[in-house]
């Protein structure tokens, strides 16, 4: 239970809500996580600023609003305001002091290099750190933050309703702290330990990034019933209640896709008609391929472009 793991008077850091570490903490809070055992870290107000409220979010979004409260945080207001109740602090450093439980590192990944000295002096060096940073290994997080128990972590934005899937894979020291990040985690839907690191890049391309390319298929599919002579609304609800209702169908069936995929489809019919377009040596399985090792591709120049170095011990 996340009331076992995080408390008012060692709360969970969660530095930087923007699109990911929002989805996690509106996964936390469905779950039961209360505002007050969170400490939401933003960047520094810019000089002039009047609050903490006035400041951008780590992440990859503005925070807005802003009322002082206890222990030299802000709580973030406003009608609608996804962190309404959620003390804010203004950049890492003032974490000192908080006594977190542990951390979740949710900024961009070239944010780490700038931020990584201060969280890590304001940290006690027991502290577990678990980074959603797309494709900063695990020894890019050591250089940043020091040795410390370190989770590298990739969730996927259904997270927010708590129906996301994340891979995780950790350090030695930060292997004692598995189960307790499962737990944490696993309010967010299922979670998947990898066998190491080498395969972070592939399930981040699979996974991470699977939820926009099943909202372009939606998109697709609309467009392609508009260009048949839907109506463009209807052919948008159409679109998008068949790709959700076939995914609840493939969670609550035991069967796997190729056995539905096989028993909605008839020799000679209008769904193999579609099938045979799909199925072709150029089609569906081609392009998804490119499309996922683009991805992976991608996350692993990102580990290249954002790794900070270890100083020399000169």
């Amino acid at each position: 239970m996340l009331e076992d793991l995080i408390t008012p008077e060692r709360p969970l850091a969660l530095v930087g809500c923007g699109r990911m570490g929002g989805a996690m903490l509106a996964g936390w809070r469905q779950a039961g996580l209360t505002d007050r055992a969170v400490r939401v870290v933003t960047r520094p107000a810019p000089p002039g600023a009047a609050s903490v409220g006035d400041a951008a979010s780590v992440g990859d979004a503005a925070l807005a609003g802003g009322a002082s409260s206890a222990g030299g945080a802000s709580s973030a207001g406003g009608a609608g305001d996804a962190l309404a109740g959620v003390p804010v602090l203004a950049g890492a450093a003032a974490l000192a002091g908080q006594r977190p439980s542990l951390v979740v590192l949710a900024v961009k990944p070239q944010q780490l290099a700038d931020l990584g000295p201060d969280l890590a002096a304001a940290l006690d060096a027991r502290v577990p750190v678990i980074s959603v940073l797309a494709g900063v290994p695990l020894a890019g997080l050591a250089a940043a933050l020091g040795d410390r128990p370190l989770i590298r972590a990739m969730p996927n934005t259904p997270a927010a309703i708590g129906r996301g899937v994340t891979s995780m894979v950790a350090n030695a020291a930060g292997a004692p702290w598995l189960d307790r990040a499962r737990t944490l985690l696993g309010v967010l839907g299922s979670v998947v330990v990898l066998d190491a690191e080498e395969q972070m890049d592939a399930a981040t391309a699979l996974a991470g990034s699977g939820p926009a390319y099943v909202f372009h298929l939606v998109e697709a599919l609309a467009a392609a019933g508009t260009a048949e002579g839907l109506p463009e609304p209807t052919a948008r609800a159409l679109a998008r209640a068949t790709v959700a209702g076939a995914g609840a169908l493939l969670d609550a069936d035991g069967r796997d896709a190729a056995a539905l995929r096989q028993a909605v489809t008839s020799p000679g019919g209008t769904t193999q008609a579609g099938l045979d377009v799909l199925m072709r040596p150029a089609g569906l399985t081609t392009l998804m391929a490119e499309t996922v090792h683009a991805a992976a591709a991608r996350s692993r120049a990102l580990g290249h472009e954002t790794a900070p170095e270890r100083p020399s011990a000169d």
